[in-house]
């Protein structure tokens, strides 16, 4: 019998003995489970998809769940049993989209999140479709962010430099493998950080 088999079978096992035979505290419990909310707002169903590869993105993260939903399909105990929520919205005249806006000001006027702080240190992420090129995405992103930022959140980028975008107009080709990769990136990124967050692993 080895020691940590006999400690096993003595029913000592310690903070003390797992530092002894080698191991951590987080080895020595099972892993706190991490949520991951992934919300959005779609119309024409890009911003959907946009929002399944990110979700695929977070499940490829062991121990990390994810939660999938509409924005107005959001009540307040997702957002305050997440650890992290990543926001997705068309471009709508340079910005999100009215429904998203609403989502963030429910927050304050319906959920009363923002005058506690009950957001605070979650992990936020966004990720934008627009018909073109040059039409907003980032500004969108950025917003989606700065409403973060307002409720203290902690927020991180993905596969581009603000989140995971697409381009999805007309005269695209629609969203191609390479964004699809970003979204997954950004759902494994914030993933990743909120269970370094919330377990202090790496």
């Amino acid at each position: 019998m080895n020691g940590r088999e006999f400690l096993k079978g003595a029913g000592v096992v310690s903070l003390a003995a797992v530092f002894l035979l080698g191991g951590s505290p987080t080895q020595a419990a099972d892993p706190q489970p991490v949520t991951v909310l992934v919300v959005y707002h779609s119309a024409s169903g890009n911003t959907e998809k946009m929002a399944q590869g990110v979700a695929e993105g977070v499940k490829g993260v062991s121990g990390t769940s994810v939660v999938l939903k509409r924005v107005g399909e959001v009540a307040a105990d997702d957002l305050l049993s997440s650890d992290a929520v990543i926001v997705g919205s068309p471009v709508y005249f340079g910005n999100m989209s009215g429904e998203v806006k609403t989502f963030f000001d429910n927050w304050n006027l319906k959920f009363r999140l923002s005058q506690e702080r009950r957001m605070s240190n979650k992990v936020g992420g966004a990720f934008a479709t627009g018909a073109s090129i040059s039409n907003g995405k980032e500004v969108t992103m950025l917003t989606i962010l700065g409403a973060m930022l307002l409720n203290q959140m902690v927020v991180v980028s993905g596969g581009g430099g603000f989140g995971a975008s697409a381009t999805t107009g007309p005269t695209s080709p629609g969203i191609d493998d390479k964004e699809l990769a970003d979204a997954r990136d950004l759902g494994k990124r914030v993933a990743e950080v909120a269970s370094v967050i919330k377990r202090g692993t790496k």
